[in-house]
């Protein structure tokens, strides 16, 4: 696994595979969604459709890197020679405390190793503080998205590990689902009520 280091104006990827997905279930959960238990059927869900869109060298990922689906499809991505792309809603510090860590220590570590072979960057950096009426989830899914479709909105599919209901919060799976459904219609449903 190389650092990704194709710089946008001088790369365009044939696809870009962007996703968003659960989270691991945290220990207290009271409605189950994603069981730590039902990790290795998410991951090979995922890698079959990442095989099934021939993923490879010539194509880009984007995800946040959560702990959970992002950080299965980040490992399937880079273990495909997939250049990976990070964009958070937070400066990373404060990313790594809610979206990893409620987790567990080895999600902590899995990020930490997927980190030297991508490119991370924070909305607070590239586009400042979030207005206060703006939820920062929803920002980083929209910049997801257009990052995405940047290259070019044909060269997109989504894929999305989720079980189709709303959210715990603004900006979530569902968000996100709803997002590209608007733009684009390239979407590879991993339904987790079919799934387990």
């Amino acid at each position: 696994m190389n650092q990704f280091r194709k710089p946008k104006g001088q790369w365009r990827p044939r696809q870009v595979l962007l996703f968003s997905g659960h989270m691991i279930d945290a220990p207290d959960r009271n409605q189950p969604r994603f069981p730590p238990d039902k990790e290795v059927v998410a991951a090979q869900k995922i890698a079959e459709t990442l095989d099934k869109l021939e993923a490879g060298p010539e194509d880009l990922a984007m995800t946040q890197g959560a702990c959970g689906g992002d950080i299965l499809f980040a490992e399937a991505c880079l273990q495909r020679g997939v250049g990976l792309i990070l964009l958070q809603p937070f400066d990373e510090p404060l990313f790594i405390e809610k979206s990893v860590l409620p987790c567990g220590e080895s999600w902590r570590n899995r990020y930490f190793k997927i980190k030297p072979h991508a490119r991370i960057e924070s909305a607070p950096a590239v586009q400042g503080a979030p207005p206060e009426d703006v939820n920062p989830y929803e920002r980083c899914n929209r910049w997801l998205l257009d990052s995405a479709m940047a290259y070019s909105t044909e060269k997109v599919h989504f894929i999305c590990l989720w079980n189709g209901e709303g959210g715990d919060a603004p900006g979530g799976t569902a968000h996100m689902f709803r997002e590209v459904n608007e733009k684009t219609g390239q979407v590879y449903w991993l339904n987790t009520r079919e799934l387990w």
